[in-house]
C-alpha cells in the first residue's frame, strides 16, 4: 500500500519540526512538502535536517501549488489566516487537512465549515489522547454535578503562546458547557479584575498563566460546597500533539468530506 503523503505547514517551527519527526517515525505516511511564510529566514532549508533527523530530500518552500497538487493531507499548527488560506486550496485539491491551529474566530470556523463540504477537515484544540478522554471526563462530571458545582479551567503555557484562553482550555470549556446542555459563550468568563460581585451561579471560568517554557498543563476544577474535584492534564512532550495530528490525517484519508474532530478520530461517542 502506498504511503499517504503529508505537507507540514509552518515547518520551521516548535510544533512543524515535531510533525516532521513523527511523520518519520509512524509507518504509512511520508513527508511530500514543507511549507513556510514568505520571506522565512528556513526556505530552502532541508526540512529533516531542521527536524534533526538529518537530509530527508524535502525542501522547506513558501509555494503551496505544486505541494498541494502532488499530496494526499496537510497538518497545520499554525495561526488563522495561514490555515484558512491552505484549508481553501486543500479542499480544491480534496486532500486531507488536520487542523491543531488555536485562536481561531466565527469566521475562520464558518470558512472551515464551508471547506469541509468538499474535503475531510479534523480540527481540534488539543491532539493529544489524554486531553481527549479528559474532555469525555469533564463532560461527563458536568452533567452529574449540576449548576451548583463551579467549574474553573485553569492554563499554563510557554511565555511564547499567543492566544488564550487556549484552544484545549476552550475545548474543554465546551466539554462542560455541553455536559449542563448550555451554549459556553453564554456561560464563560474570561475576565475578573476589580470589585466583580460574587460568582454567577453556572458561570464556567476561564483562567490563563504564561511563563518559560511549559509545553501545556491544564486543570478543570469543579468545587461544590464543603469539597473539589480537579481533573488534570499535564504535557511534557510536544510529540504527543504531532503524533495525534498525524495519526488524524491517517484516519481521515479515504473518508466522505466532513468537519471531525478528535473525539470522532478516537471514537469517544458524546453520549
Amino acid at each position: 500500500m502506498t504511503d499517504m503523503r503529508l505537507i507540514v505547514l509552518g515547518a520551521s517551527g516548535r510544533m512543524g519540526r515535531a510533525l516532521t519527526r513523527a511523520i518519520a517515525e509512524i509507518e504509512g505516511v511520508t513527508l511530500a512538502g514543507a511549507l513556510e511564510r514568505e520571506g522565512s529566514a528556513h526556505l530552502g532549508a532541508d526540512a529533516g535536517e531542521l527536524a534533526g533527523l538529518g537530509p530527508l530530500g524535502v525542501r522547506v518552500t513558501d509555494d503551496p501549488l505544486p505541494l498541494v497538487a502532488h499530496a494526499d493531507g496537510v497538518v497545520d499548527f499554525t495561526a488563522p489566516a495561514a490555515t484558512v488560506a491552505i484549508a481553501e486550496l486543500a479542499a480544491q485539491a480534496r486532500i486531507v487537512h488536520v487542523v491543531g491551529t488555536t485562536g481561531l474566530s466565527e469566521t475562520d470556523l464558518d470558512r472551515l465549515d464551508a471547506v469541509a463540504r468538499h474535503a475531510v477537515v479534523v480540527r481540534s484544540g488539543n491532539m493529544s489522547l489524554g486531553v481527549n478522554l479528559l474532555a469525555a471526563l469533564v463532560r461527563q462530571a458536568a452533567r452529574a454535578l449540576g449548576p451548583d458545582w463551579d467549574i474553573e479551567v485553569l492554563e499554563m503555557h510557554h511565555r511564547a503562546k499567543v492566544d488564550a484562553p487556549s484552544g484545549t482550555a476552550l475545548l474543554l470549556g465546551e466539554a462542560a458547557a455541553e455536559g449542563r446542555e448550555v451554549a459556553l459563550k453564554d456561560a464563560s468568563v474570561r475576565v475578573r479584575d476589580g470589585h466583580t460581585g460574587p460568582r454567577a451561579e453556572g458561570a464556567i471560568g476561564f483562567a490563563t498563566l504564561r511563563g518559560g517554557s511549559v509545553v501545556g498543563e491544564h486543570t478543570v476544577i469543579l468545587a461544590g460546597a464543603g469539597e473539589r474535584v480537579e481533573l488534570v492534564h499535564r504535557a511534557e512532550d510536544r510529540m504527543i500533539f504531532a503524533r495525534g495530528a498525524v495519526k488524524a490525517a491517517l484516519w481521515g484519508f479515504g473518508r466522505k468530506p466532513g468537519h471531525y474532530s478528535m473525539a470522532d478520530v478516537l471514537g469517544l461517542q458524546r453520549d
